[in-house]
Parts: C-alpha cells; structure tokens; sequence
C-alpha cells in the first residue's frame, strides 16, 4: 500500500469531508487518528481497518498540545496532518455582531494555525506535511458566509507561508474545494433536486464526493508529491461557469 507504516491525523475527521478523507488514507494503507467534539455515530473505517478518535476541541490549545503528543507516544511517529475541521452557519454580515463573526474566524483559521504548530516537531522528524482544506470561498465574494470566506483566504496564505518557513523539513499543501456531496449537502442545496441542479452547474456535471477530495489528500500526503510545498490544488470540478456567458445575446450555443 502506498502509505503503509506512515500515521494520520485528520481534524473534523468523524463524518462529510473529513470521514471521506480519512477513509482514504485507510484505504491507502496508513494509520489514522481522527478527532471532533463529538464521536462519529459509528467508526470510521475502510477496508477492515479503522480510524481511532478523541475527542478534541481545537480550540483549546493546550488540549491539541496534549492530543499530538498522545498520537506520537501511541504511533511512535507523525507524518500528515490534514487540517479539516471548520464550517459555518450561512449568516449575513450585518445580522450579527462582531463577535460572533470572529468565532468563525477562530475555527477555522486559528485552529488549523494551532494544530499545525503543536504536530510540527513530530512531523518534522519523519519529513512530513501538512495538508489545509481550504475552499473556493477565499477566492470569491461569499455573501452569507463571509468570516467564513475571509478565514479560507487566511487559510491558503498561512500555508504559503508555512511551507517557505518549515522547509525543508516539513511540506504544506492546501486542497481547494467546490461543491462536496455530504450528509449536509441539503442544508446548503436544499432536497434532492436541489442536489441535482446545483451540481449540473459544475463542468464535470457533479457534485464532488468525499472520495474526491480523500484521494487527492492522499496524492499529496505521498512520496508522489515529494517536490510539491506551498502548492494550492483545485478539487471543484472545473469550477462555477461564468454568469456573464448566460446573460450575454450572442455567441449561443444552439
């Protein structure tokens, strides 16, 4: 298997995107610890092999100092720390104070910021990386979510930066989603024909799955990357087709 013997830690790992991700890098032959506030409703495996979890709130960092601490002492090493955890509530600016719009903030960039300081020493002994899941959110206007947008932005620059100061040691990647098919999708896309027209809109005529983006994290936690630092993948798709090709009333596709 193309990750045998190396260990895991997926942030946000116990369902959606993250379970996908981490069902991957089992499937890929490594180990993996997932962790969340809450357990998964059940055990997050593949191919007869399972994740472990904690229960961890990242943003407590004393906590994540002591939770990677642990997986070293358990594993005996550290290799890839996939940076998942976040999301927000769809909340317009104005219908909320500060405050509030910062804990979104905090979630999903200070976090990742935490987390990747406190595995550095571990990853950085087996030459390890570390991979952000960032979204096209940070590279377009995000009305209803806009901490969120602005913390993706962040997201993206943090691991250019990160991957010019831990190099050589230490690579960092960050994978940039679209539209992912989940157990929430409906809360963002509404029923299933919802589902269905939102992913039409994608030039690959789907939504993304979980696996999407658990492959491409596993191509980049691998010796196949070994030369890629500082990279932005794009997993959307293809991307949004631009507005302007619909409303303009010339050069229609018959």
């Amino acid at each position: 298997m193309e990750l045998d013997g190396r260990v895991v830690v997926v942030t946000g790992g116990t369902r959606g995107v993250g379970a996908g991700i981490a069902r991957s890098f089992l499937a890929a032959g490594a180990e993996v610890a997932v962790c969340a506030r809450r357990p998964p409703d059940e055990p997050v495996a593949a191919d007869g092999r399972e994740a472990s979890f904690t229960p961890l709130d990242l943003r407590d960092a004393d906590a994540v100092r002591a939770f990677f601490d642990e997986v070293a002492d358990r594993y005996g090493r550290l290799d890839c720390l996939v940076n998942n955890a976040g999301g927000t509530p769809y909340r317009l600016l104005g219908e909320d104070d500060a405050e509030r719009h910062a804990r979104v903030v905090a979630l999903n960039l200070v976090a990742p910021m935490t987390a990747s300081l406190a595995a550095r020493p571990w990853l950085g002994r087996t030459r390890g990386s570390v991979l952000m899941i960032g979204s096209v959110s940070g590279t377009r206007p995000s009305p209803g979510t806009a901490a969120y947008g602005a913390a993706k932005a962040g997201l993206e620059n943090l691991a250019r930066s990160m991957a010019v100061e831990w190099a050589p040691e230490v690579r960092v990647n960050t994978l940039v989603l679209g539209m992912v098919r989940t157990e929430l999708a409906h809360l963002h896309y509404g029923d299933e024909a919802g589902i269905e027209a939102v992913g039409a809109t994608v030039p690959l005529g789907r939504l993304a799955e979980p696996s999407d983006v658990g492959d491409a994290a596993v191509f980049l936690a691998s010796d196949r990357a070994r030369y890629v630092s500082g990279a932005s993948l794009l997993v959307h798709g293809g991307g949004e087709r631009p507005a302007f090709l619909d409303a303009a009333t010339v050069n229609k596709e018959s």
